[in-house]
């Protein structure tokens, strides 16, 4: 028996517990490890037996204290051998290792002695530890507890190791008040300082009263009369399901909205059949937004079904109702869902219940309440709320709120369908807002940060009034206050929120107008492309046809004018060059520019490339060399829909619109670009040349030119002999469905590489 038990010990370690009965049995077992034998076989067995004796007393033993830092695993990295072994031997805590050890800690320490560890701090939280906490709380006696958060150890960044120190008795003592230090802030110097100070101290709650939080949850640092709210108030309960699960391969399924045809989108296609919103989570954002993704659900999930797919509450998708993103390390915020969308695990959803008494903009502006933030803290103070966590959500009626929540989903929507993230984008807003008789850029863009920040203020004003009601309601008045911090308004043209940060305000608001400038250029390029129009709002040109003049003829019947009447023509072919001066009509430097005139005028055109240039922080050629494709990849999340059709060393490059690609882009972008961009830059090899020839003096520019001229050259010759050539031959044709993932690749190493994809 003591044989079997050691049998594995250098996997269990300390975690191995000795059977009472076995226990007894150990001193016998000593004496007999400590004869002797003439016997050399038995004499060898009794030397063996020595150390497992000491090591079983060691174990059995029970001590005045337990202290230890014990190590940290879940239950994905454990091989079968451990699992198998903390599930019969810890039951409530074999979610990790940790949770065992401090298991395993009271059964060393005696009835009167003392556990005391640091640990991670999901065993006060999660749902999986209910049970373990609920026996401590009803059983055991917290003594005192550092609970440290994230970077309580110099050498561990980030806010994924949250941890606690804690100490706890053995047994129960009725009455007793843990004392508890909250050091959730600062870096582990300022922790210790804290500690030593007696900072952020708790001690007045009875631990009993703990037991009154749903779950168990070691929610310390809240007062009785919040404890209370769970008992006398509704709660999210079954509202809350969770969502789907791909079952693997999420690339085959998922796609970010704008890469599929639109005419196959639910969204964009009265007929789109396929591809369909998917709530998924993302960053943090309240009432309306992060609307991004698509999945492929035709024939109600067939391709999904085959695939083993866990298309969990399949009865509520399409229904109106509320998301939230579960794992967030900025907080709970919960978001307007529009009809029409599925849900998944990242993002799951609140739906009402037949008769329900609540109207989803009430139930709304409950859970994105300052209240509803305190109770997260609460019951979901890691970075992961979980359905099973978001049902126990207490939750108010209160009818005034209702009218406030439409507000501020109307206000949140209008400033997520203000950029081209969102497939409701109509035009871009900075186009419109001066009121001026002849605007300038300049002017429309003090008139659009005049917009935003009363929209900000408004959005800030109505927040608090939310709180308030929330607050008056539950009767917190004195525990809670309705002022809701800049930084947390969640507006993209909220700087403070979209920046955060170190930066000052006057930065914020530099980079605010950096972005701003950036967008209107990749605007003009989306009416240069066709994407959008001058003449007509919303997406245009958003899927693939045959050919270019069939693009051009769908244009012009989406805009409903003939090419001759619009303000502003899209281009040809869907390629525009990208070069380093302007060798051709549709040169997008001078094509921005034309675009600023036709917005604001050419009486002021000088004026307004001043303005965008300073905003840019540099010359427009040199921003669309060099930085446009960077924005655009970072706007695009990594999916880009014009393409950079780029030369090893950059001496060539030209956008290709994905959504007008055709098998004959390539064959244009040869002989209409790149063969005559050749042809050109040997016209000016030659003319440089002749200048040389005639020239006295100052030659060193001439010849610097010519041997630039001359080395590009030869890299576009070996280019298009080795790359483009064999690319347009191929006449390579794709399906939009694919995605850019797919897609893309196919055509290294013609395009630019992008990291990661």
């Amino acid at each position: 028996e003591l044989k079997r038990l050691f049998e594995h010990a250098t996997t269990f370690g300390s975690l191995i517990q000795v059977p009472e009965g076995l226990a007894q049995k150990l001193p016998a077992l000593k004496q007999l490890s400590e004869a002797t034998s003439q016997d050399l076989f038995v004499s060898e067995a009794l030397k063996r037996l020595g150390p497992l004796v000491q090591q079983a007393e060691l174990l059995a033993a029970q001590y005045d204290a337990a202290v230890a830092n014990p190590p940290y695993m879940g239950g994905s990295g454990m091989n079968a051998l451990v699992k198998k072994f903390t599930k019969d031997q810890f039951p409530d805590a074999k979610n990790d290792l940790f949770a065992c050890f401090i298991e395993r800690g009271y059964a060393f320490a005696r009835d009167v002695g003392f556990n005391a560890m640091v640990t991670m701090h999901s065993w006060m939280f999660l749902s999986s530890f209910e049970a373990m906490r609920m026996r401590v709380l009803r059983s055991k006696t917290i003594a005192t507890m550092a609970h440290l958060g994230p970077r309580a150890f110099g050498s561990i960044s980030g806010e994924v190791v949250q941890t606690t120190a804690f100490v706890v008795k053995n047994c129960p003592l009725s009455g007793y008040r843990p004392v508890f230090f909250r050091l959730l802030a600062g870096d582990e110097a300022q922790k210790r300082h804290s500690l030593v100070s007696g900072d952020n101290r708790f001690c007045t709650t009875d631990q009993n009263e703990l037991q009154k939080v749903p779950g168990g949850r070691i929610a310390y640092w809240v007062s009785s009369e919040f404890i209370s709210l769970f008992s006398v108030t509704d709660s999210v309960g079954r509202r809350a399901v969770k969502g789907l699960d791909t079952g693997g391969d999420i690339d085959r399924f998922l796609r970010r909205w704008y890469e599929p045809s639109a005419a196959k989108v639910s969204c964009l296609s009265p007929g789109g059949d396929y591809w369909f919103p998917l709530a998924k989570g993302g960053t943090f954002r309240r009432w309306y937004g992060n609307n991004e993704f698509v999945i492929n659900y035709e024939g109600q999930g067939r391709d999904l079904k085959s695939n083993k797919a866990n298309l969990r509450s399949q009865d509520r998708y399409f229904e109106p109702g509320l998301t939230w993103t579960v794992i967030s390390v900025s907080g709970f915020a919960v978001r307007f869902m529009p009809p029409g969308f599925l849900f998944d695990q990242a993002g799951s959803a609140i739906h009402k219940e037949e008769r329900d008494e609540f109207e989803l903009e009430e139930l709304l502006a409950s859970l994105n309440s300052t209240v509803t933030s305190a109770v997260s803290k609460m019951l979901s103070p890691t970075i992961s709320f979980t359905t099973g966590d978001i049902r126990e959500f207490p939750i108010q009626r209160q009818s005034r709120a209702g009218a406030v929540g439409r507000k501020l989903i109307e206000t949140c929507k209008h400033d997520w369908d203000a950029y081209e993230s969102s497939w409701d984008f109509q035009s871009l807003p900075l186009l419109t807002t001066s009121s001026e008789p002849t605007p300038t850029l300049e002017s429309s863009y003090t008139a659009w940060i005049d917009s935003n920040r009363d929209t900000i203020a408004e959005m800030k004003r109505l927040e608090e009034e939310n709180n308030r009601l929330f607050i008056d309601a539950y009767g917190l008045a004195d525990e809670l206050t309705p002022d809701v911090p800049i930084e947390q308004i969640t507006l993209t043209v909220n700087p403070a929120y979209r920046y955060g940060g170190k930066l000052t305000e006057e930065e914020q608001w530099t980079r605010f107008r950096q972005d701003t400038m950036e967008e209107l250029v990749s605007y003009a390029i989306g009416c240069m492309m066709g994407r959008y129009s001058l003449d007509a709002p919303g997406l245009i040109l958003a899927d693939t046809r045959s050919t270019q003049p069939e693009h051009i003829s769908a244009y012009v019947e989406k805009v409903g004018k003939p090419m001759e009447d619009l303000k502003f023509q899209p281009d040809g072919d869907g390629i525009l060059p990208v070069l380093d001066d302007e060798w051709f009509e549709d040169d997008v430097t001078v094509r921005v520019a034309e675009f600023l005139k036709v917005v604001w005028g050419s009486e002021s055109l000088t004026e307004n490339l001043r303005f965008l240039e300073d905003g840019l922080g540099k010359p427009l050629r040199k921003y669309l060399l060099t930085d446009f494709w960077k924005s655009h990849l970072q706007s695009y999340k990594k999916r880009p829909i014009y393409w950079l059709v780029q030369s090893p060393k950059k001496g060539f490059q030209v956008l290709i619109y994905l959504q007008r690609y055709t098998k004959d882009s390539f064959n244009m972008v040869l002989n209409d670009y790149l063969r005559e961009y050749l042809r050109k830059l040997r016209n000016r090899e030659e003319t440089l040349r002749v200048q040389l020839r005639s020239m006295e003096s100052g030659t060193a520019s001439v010849q610097k030119e010519l041997q630039n001229t001359e080395n590009r050259i030869h890299e576009l010759e070996e280019w298009e002999r080795e790359v483009i050539h064999p690319l347009a031959q191929h006449q390579i044709e794709i399906d939009l469905d694919d995605g850019v993932k797919v897609n893309y690749p196919k055509f290294y190493p013609a395009l630019a590489k992008i990291a990661g994809l």
